[in-house]
């Protein structure tokens, strides 16, 4: 039986890039389709609205937080997260889909670090935020991993399957909330999955996720979880 499928953008003050991208979204591949908003300013939600897409506010600012409240509201079986800030190609939204019910995952991950993938700092010499990622992802995998080599454990795009997102218990605010979830798939021995993707420049916007601060936070994330063990609370 087909699982049901929800399409969850996330938003914030994202107006340059939305009318940029919102006729390309795929959504006949959603049985809904809704927006968590972190607080925009900028016409963000008037625009969705206008199209007809239901707009949820957060409590608290963050991107864990509106994995949660996204989590908390869907109907569906299954939650793709969707940036519509130019980075993430639309066009990988039912692969997402398809990809975890045809190979039975309980995470896909869209990675921009595999074969066939590009990172947008694949052209530069000097791609300071590409090898964080990579070490960040190697430990988790070194870590907890027992099935295949996951090569992108933070990026943001990626569809889940709802009772396996709530089995990880990740209630978190902040940016960490995509690599403590890879982490713990892991742990629980869950299938993690990925397709290839090719991550675009920025149409608009800017990214709220600052380097020193970000990093800081997945490092006291990756020692709590080595402290707990292979424990997910």
């Amino acid at each position: 039986m087909r699982l049901s499928r929800a399409l969850v953008l996330l938003t914030f003050n994202e107006i340059e890039a939305l009318p940029k991208l919102f006729d390309r979204l795929p959504l006949s591949a959603a049985d809904e389709v809704f927006a968590v908003d972190g607080g925009s300013k900028d016409g963000t939600v008037e625009y969705l609205e206008s199209k007809g897409v239901r707009v949820l506010g957060q409590p608290r600012r963050g991107r864990g937080c509106a994995f949660s409240v996204a989590l908390d509201a869907a109907k569906s079986d299954v939650l793709c997260f969707y940036s519509p800030d130019g980075n993430e190609e639309p066009d990988d939204v039912p692969r997402l889909f398809e990809k975890l019910e045809a190979d039975g995952c309980d995470l896909v991950v869209a990675s921009r670090m595999c074969r066939g993938a590009r990172n947008e700092e694949d052209d530069q010499v000097f791609k300071p935020r590409k090898w964080v990622n990579l070490a960040f992802t190697f430990l988790a995998n070194v870590l907890w991993n027992r099935g295949p080599y996951v090569s992108d454990t933070i990026n943001g795009f990626r569809a889940v399957r709802a009772d396996s997102f709530r089995r990880c218990d990740c209630r978190v605010d902040g940016f960490v909330i995509e690599y403590l979830m890879s982490i713990r798939m892991m742990k629980l021995g869950l299938r993690v999955g990925e397709i290839a993707t090719q991550e675009h420049p920025r149409l608009g916007g800017q990214s709220t996720a600052h380097s020193w601060p970000t990093g800081v936070e997945f490092t006291r994330r990756l020692v709590r979880e080595i402290l707990i063990g292979r424990r997910v609370a």
